[in-house]
């Protein structure tokens, strides 16, 4: 069974994945996915500097995600060339991930940072979980682990599902709001879940 995990930026996808797979679940984050891709040596490199030009490669060979960041904010369409890169290689990655995971591991957590934006990962997933903290902690917590600006972050987070959209889409959600304690709590509830499902649909 695949659990396919989403949430707003800054809201705690990647704690509550952790959680997860402490618990025994096999996790695939598309996120990391795509950062192994953009890595110096990365699968995805030399079809980026091909498509945008060096400018987009830092001197380390990696991706210039600053520079991708606000070119993609200023033309759509450089947005949908960089995905016509990304995206296949990463759904390849997924598949062969899930693939490995299923001997393993009760169920997978599948971490997809844009899942109502697309129907790709739904229809690899048997149930939807939302990981949800109000907008101003969002703001916040990414203020923190990354320097944006507030204005910066706003623009990403238009780029998603609303908040409400969000919530009314997912089969289940997680408030990622309060203490550690509380969410381990909620992680605990669904993993048990989860585990007699996936016991029930073998």
């Amino acid at each position: 069974m695949v659990v396919a995990l989403t949430g707003g930026i800054g809201s705690g996808k990647t704690t509550v994945a952790d959680l997860f797979g402490q618990l025994g679940a096999g996790i695939v984050d598309t996120d990391e996915i795509s950062h192994a891709l953009t890595k110096p040596g990365g699968g995805a490199i030399a079809a980026i500097a091909a498509a945008f030009g060096a400018r987009y490669i830092t001197s380390a060979g990696a991706l210039n995600r600053e520079e991708m960041r606000a070119l993609v904010f200023a033309e759509p369409a450089a947005k949908t060339r960089l995905e016509s890169i990304l995206h296949p290689m990463i759904r390849a990655a997924v598949d062969d991930a899930l693939a490995n995971l299923r001997q393993q591991h009760p169920y997978a957590i599948l971490v997809v940072p844009l899942l109502f934006e697309s129907t790709t990962y739904r229809r690899r997933a048997q149930r939807t979980l939302a990981v949800d903290c109000p907008t101003e902690m969002q703001i916040a917590r990414v203020r923190q682990r990354s320097g944006l600006s507030s204005g910066d972050i706003l623009r990403i987070m238009s780029a998603q599902v609303s908040r409400s959209c969000r919530l009314q889409m997912a089969d289940d959600v997680v408030c990622n709001a309060a203490d550690r304690a509380a969410l381990h709590g909620q992680v605990s509830r669904l993993h048990a879940r989860y585990v007699t499902a996936a016991a029930a649909a073998r």
